[in-house]
């Protein structure tokens, strides 16, 4: 296996999670070890973790600091390596039939085929960072279909020839754990669960996201999201609903709120389930913060 030790001006995880927190993405030092690494070792990084907790922020932030665009594959139940690889152009293909006559056309030409984010990311290896969302959505076809494909990062096009990419490309996925993914696909990442950050960690994103919140109000915010997080809902708020509910009340202060009516008028930022917000509603006084600055 070839290492690399530097990646983009990056010789260590510590120079890694400094140019995260520039690209505005807190990340502890777990994380940045083990993004170090997949870049280093080249191989995919898996983050896994559950909704909310800023997975696929992180492998676009991861992105945004090697100065590469970010290609996503977004996963979902039913998708097929058509959606993931290439297609054809089959109206433009019938049209230039038509508009041949009886002169030849080259049907599998760069003009008629659609590049779908494997390909794409196979032709430009150093310039693009191939995000596959949600792996777990996708079915056990499509997941070892996948396993073949990051095994030697290459496309069999019948019609034209293989594709082969010149250098592994940098490769992310994410996955909520909905199902178990298989230990082959596992074994061939460099692992990371992201859990919900501390209160401390949370805090500061709160203020690297939302600079118009004051420092006790994301800190009331973050307190009571994770009162919220202990109860039985449904849809527990992620760290984007911290942030988005502490730009909320902060919004509805401005305009003559009182604090803590300004946080229960903006709960629906924080919770998006019709049962949790009937759970929640007699309950809700009891984990709202009082005074916020």
């Amino acid at each position: 296996m070839v290492t690399r030790a530097t990646i983009a001006g990056i010789s260590s995880p510590a120079e890694l999670q400094t140019a995260l927190d520039g690209a505005q993405y807190i990340a502890d030092d777990a994380l940045a070890t083990a993004a170090y690494l997949a870049l280093a070792l080249g191989k995919p990084l898996l983050l896994e973790g559950a909704p909310g907790v800023g997975k696929t922020e992180a492998a676009k932030a991861l992105g945004g600091v090697l100065g590469r665009s970010v290609i996503r594959l977004q996963c979902y139940e039913g998708i097929d390596a058509a959606s993931a690889l290439y297609e054809w152009n089959y109206p433009r293909q019938m049209l230039a039939i038509r508009q041949a006559g009886q002169d030849y056309v080259n049907l599998y030409s760069e003009d008629y085929l659609l590049e779908r984010p494997l390909l794409a990311a196979l032709r430009n290896p150093t310039g693009t960072l191939l995000l596959i969302d949600e792996i777990d959505r996708a079915d056990h076809e499509f997941e070892a279909f996948l396993l073949e494909f990051l095994s030697d990062f290459t496309i069999s096009i019948p019609e034209t020839g293989t594709v082969r990419a010149a250098q592994p490309p940098v490769v992310a996925l994410t996955s909520n754990r909905t199902r178990d993914l298989h230990e082959a696909l596992r074994r061939r990442c460099v692992y990371h669960w992201i859990d919900y950050p501390s209160p401390e960690l949370e805090a500061r994103i709160v203020m690297t996201r939302a600079s118009r919140v004051a420092e006790a109000t994301a800190r009331a915010v973050v307190a009571s999201v994770g009162l919220l997080r202990q109860e039985p809902l449904a849809k527990p708020p992620g760290v984007a609903e911290t942030v988005e509910w502490a730009e909320a009340a902060t919004l509805l202060n401005s305009q003559g709120a009182r604090w803590p009516d300004s946080f229960a008028r903006a709960i629906g930022v924080a919770l998006k389930d019709h049962d949790d917000l009937s759970y929640m509603r007699d309950r809700l006084a009891a984990i709202l913060p009082g005074e916020a600055a």
